[in-house]
C-alpha cells in the first residue's frame, strides 16, 4: 500500500530529527491535514492495514506518543531506503498501543480466550511473530488534537462533521478489507465509532467485543480485577465489581461462540 499522504509528507519526516518529532509530534503544523475551530488532524503514519487479519484492535485516535513513534520509526525506515508499504507497516506495528497498555490489553485479551481462539500462546505475539493476526488502528485513523491536547472523545465523533468523515473515510475501509476480523474497541469513544459502522452494516455485531476496561495505565484497578489480580473486596469505591463482571460475562460468551 502507497499512502498519498506519505508521498506527500516523506521529505518533512525524512529531515525531522528524532528530538524534533518528540517534541512536537505535528512538526510545527507542517504535518497538518484538517482543521475545524480547536480540532486539528495531524498526519502520522496509520494507513498500513494487515489484509488477513483475524482481529482488529481498534483504539480512539493515536496520541502524541503514538504519533512521535510512528514518525519516529518511519524516519528510520525512510532513510534506510525503504519502500513506502514497507515504512507503513513497520511504523504501524511498532507505534500501535506501545508502552504498558501493550501489557495490560494483552493480559485481557489472553484472559478472555482470543490467544486460545487465535491458537497461539499469547496475543503478546500479535506485537512480535504473529503480527499478521491483527490489524491495530484507531476509530480515527490520524492523530486528533483539541486546543493542542490528545483528542477523548468530546466533541463526540459521530456528530462532529470532520471526525465523521475521517471515521466514515478510514474505519470504513478498513472493515471493508477485514470482513471476517473480530473487532475490539477500547473505550466508549471507540466503540461508539465501530458500533457506527455495525450500524450501516459494515462490520457484523456479533463479531464487535465491547465492554473491556481501557487499558491505560490511570485503570489499572479495574484491569486488575478483570483479569483476576485484584480481588473484589479490596477495590475502591470508584470501581464497579457488578459492571465489570456483567461485561466479562459477555466477552467470555462472545469469545465462546466465535467459529
Amino acid at each position: 500500500m502507497t499512502s498519498a499522504h506519505l508521498v506527500r509528507f516523506a521529505d518533512s519526516i525524512r529531515s525531522a530529527t528524532l528530538d524534533e518529532i518528540k517534541a512536537d509530534p505535528t512538526l510545527g503544523g507542517r504535518l497538518h491535514l484538517d482543521g475545524s475551530g480547536p480540532l486539528t488532524i495531524s498526519y502520522a503514519p496509520f494507513e498500513h492495514i494487515q489484509h488477513g487479519a483475524r482481529v482488529a484492535i481498534v483504539g480512539i485516535t493515536p496520541g502524541a506518543q503514538q504519533a512521535a513513534n510512528a514518525l519516529g520509526e518511519a524516519r528510520r525506515r525512510l532513510l534506510a531506503g525503504d519502500g513506502y508499504p514497507k515504512v507503513l507497516a513497520a511504523a504501524k506495528v511498532f507505534a500501535s498501543f506501545s508502552g504498558p497498555m501493550r501489557a495490560n490489553l494483552v493480559a485481557m485479551l489472553d484472559h478472555i480466550g482470543i490467544a486460545r481462539w487465535l491458537g497461539i500462546t499469547s496475543t503478546d505475539q500479535l506485537w512480535t511473530t504473529r503480527s499478521d493476526l491483527a490489524h491495530f488502528t484507531s476509530a480515527l485513523r490520524y492523530p486528533v488534537f483539541v486546543g493542542g491536547k490528545n483528542y477523548t472523545g468530546a466533541p463526540l465523533m459521530t456528530g462532529t462533521s470532520m471526525l465523521l468523515r475521517l471515521l466514515n473515510n478510514c474505519l470504513a475501509e478498513e472493515a471493508a478489507a477485514l470482513p471476517g476480523a473480530v473487532w475490539v474497541p477500547l473505550g466508549g469513544a471507540a466503540e461508539a465509532g465501530v458500533q457506527h459502522l455495525a450500524g450501516k452494516g459494515l462490520i457484523d455485531p456479533a463479531r464487535v467485543l465491547t465492554g473491556l476496561p481501557h487499558p491505560s495505565g490511570a485503570n489499572a484497578e479495574r484491569v486488575a480485577y478483570f483479569v483476576g489480580r485484584k480481588a473484589r473486596e479490596t477495590l475502591s469505591p470508584k470501581t464497579s465489581a457488578a459492571a465489570i463482571d456483567q461485561r466479562k460475562g459477555g466477552l467470555l460468551r462472545l469469545v465462546a461462540a466465535l467459529p
